[in-house]
């Protein structure tokens, strides 16, 4: 998998911690397939996302650039 400027990619996985860069650059559609199943209907999209992490029912915070909670 390359991008425009012919750089590989690395393959992105649920819970993996990706950079601020990562990021921007990722659709909703993308970065929704990075949060485990069980906590996907909580995602509002990127827009939505201080800091890179967005807030659950329970007032939990998931972390993109952490790929998990932000308390663990």
């Amino acid at each position: 998998m390359f991008d425009d400027d012919a750089t590989p990619r690395r393959r992105l996985r649920v819970g993996q911690p990706i950079t601020p860069e990562e990021f921007e650059e990722l659709s909703d559609e993308q970065l929704e397939r990075l949060v485990p199943k069980a906590y996907r209907e909580y995602f509002p999209g990127k827009d939505f996302c201080a800091d890179g992490h967005f807030y659950l029912h329970d007032g939990t915070a998931w972390s993109f650039y952490r790929g998990g909670f932000l308390d663990e």
